[in-house]
């Protein structure tokens, strides 16, 4: 029997290169993969939705659950513009029901692990308790978390897998989401840093400028980003 799995994609941070992070997830899973963003927002002012640029770059299906306007934290700007969106509770119905029918379901948050993705307070980290709680045992929870090379991400990264680990949620790994053409002193130490402060491997390192990439391009580069990583 086939072990299937959901992948839980966590930035440390808004702009982190979460998006690509989960499109290179994506592009390098084996068998029927589906793509899932339950909260996108600024999509008003941003006409490049996570889950388009995903399907572009990958050609992977993906699903979107709820859109809001504002460019803001989900439960700020469902206030703002005066709508309901889902409790996390339903999103963690709906990824139940994709994962009993794919090999791998890649889901995609929004901003940090603590970003609230509802109005009753639900974030991405209860969103992934919920999944490690009513999955059953032929499908694993993995949860990736995103992070920058520069200044400041071994705080943030730290914060963040510290928050995982609180709720007896162990990452898989760590993503660079986007390394400089021309590394500067912290990203070079980082690179060593990140995985001797966290305990945790660095799964992978994306080049600065990946989705900006064909799909053709995407998926033939993506599984060197992976293979090149130091574990």
């Amino acid at each position: 029997m086939t072990l299937r799995r959901v992948v839980v994609v966590s930035g440390t941070n808004t702009g982190v290169g979460k998006t690509i992070a989960t499109a290179a997830l994506a592009a390098t899973a084996t068998g029927d993969v589906v793509v899932v963003k339950p909260v996108q927002t600024g999509v008003a002012v941003d006409p490049y939705r996570d889950a388009e640029v995903v399907a572009r770059l990958t050609g992977r299906a993906v699903e979107e659950y709820a859109a809001l306007d504002d460019p803001l934290a989900p439960d700020t700007a469902a206030r703002r513009q005066g709508v309901e969106i889902p409790p996390v509770s339903d999103y963690v119905a709906r990824i139940l029901a994709l994962a009993a029918q794919h090999g791998t379901v890649v889901v995609e948050g929004a901003g940090g692990l603590l970003v609230r993705l509802d109005t009753d307070g639900g974030t991405l980290l209860d969103l992934a308790t919920g999944l490690a709680e009513t999955l059953p045992a032929d499908i694993r929870l993995e949860v990736v978390v995103v992070c920058s090379a520069g200044l400041g991400t071994l705080n943030h990264t730290e914060l963040t897998v510290g928050a995982l680990r609180a709720r007896g949620l162990e990452p898989a790994g760590l993503v660079i989401g986007s390394w400089p053409v021309e590394p500067g002193l912290a990203e070079t130490c980082n690179l060593d840093d990140l995985p001797r402060v966290t305990g945790l491997p660095v799964l992978a390192v994306l080049p600065e400028g990946a989705g900006a990439l064909a799909l053709e391009e995407f998926l033939a580069e993506a599984p060197g980003w992976f293979a090149h990583a130091p574990i």
